[in-house]
């Protein structure tokens, strides 16, 4: 059973997730923000298998520097989006100059593929390509545990007027892959609560 700890990060407020599973001492981080002081504070003494990658606007990828030369673990992402982590234009930092300076990183060590099975603190996480949101948009999912990025929210869904974007292909992610899953999965998105998959195909006004 993962052991989940969420942080909202940076001036949107978007989720960091801190998971760890039966191995004392390690853990991996799903989109470290912005700010993220209180996240670094929490890992301080732990051991990071990993740094996993929703998608790579500014806003989900704002802790990766730090948290990577502190704790020397690797960063994965899809290729679609591998050089936006280099890019202050393509990530979006440059066009939000009024909640974010110009950011970037390091390219990701790893690319990540749908259908991609990856081993981290004991568990097994399966990558989906979930494109709408941005063109390299992934979900993670592990047992009943999802990692929606910004594809799904609660009652919401994400936006598709950013660059790359794309409402056709948003709302064919959510039908055909997240929506196929059991109900009760657990859904931790990248903003705002976490909800679950049977209540979002009963509720969210936005999917039909």
């Amino acid at each position: 059973m993962l052991k989940i700890e969420t942080f909202a990060l940076g001036p949107l407020q978007t989720n960091a997730y801190l998971i760890r599973g039966d191995e004392e001492g390690k853990a991996i981080i799903i989109d470290p923000g912005m700010n993220p002081a209180a996240l670094i504070r929490r890992i301080e003494h732990l051991e990071i298998e990993a740094i996993l990658l929703t998608h790579a606007h500014f806003d989900h990828i704002g802790g990766v520097d730090e948290i990577r030369k502190m704790k020397k673990c690797p960063v994965y992402v899809h290729p679609l989006e591998a050089e936006w982590l280099t890019s202050p234009k393509l990530n979006g930092s440059l066009l939000w100059t009024e909640v974010s300076g110009p950011y970037a990183t390091d390219p990701a060590e790893y690319d990540l593929a749908e259908g991609q099975k990856l081993q981290f603190v004991g568990h097994e996480f399966t990558v989906y390509h979930t494109p709408g949101h941005s063109p390299g948009s992934v979900s993670f999912l592990c047992g009943q545990d999802l990692f929606s990025g910004d594809v799904l929210f609660k009652m919401s869904v994400g936006r598709t007027d950013l660059p790359g974007g794309r409402e056709r292909d948003l709302y064919d992610s959510i039908r055909s892959k997240l929506f196929r899953m059991p109900d009760e999965v657990k859904v931790y998105p990248g903003h705002g609560p976490k909800t679950s998959i049977g209540y979002e195909k009963a509720n969210n006004p936005y999917v039909s």
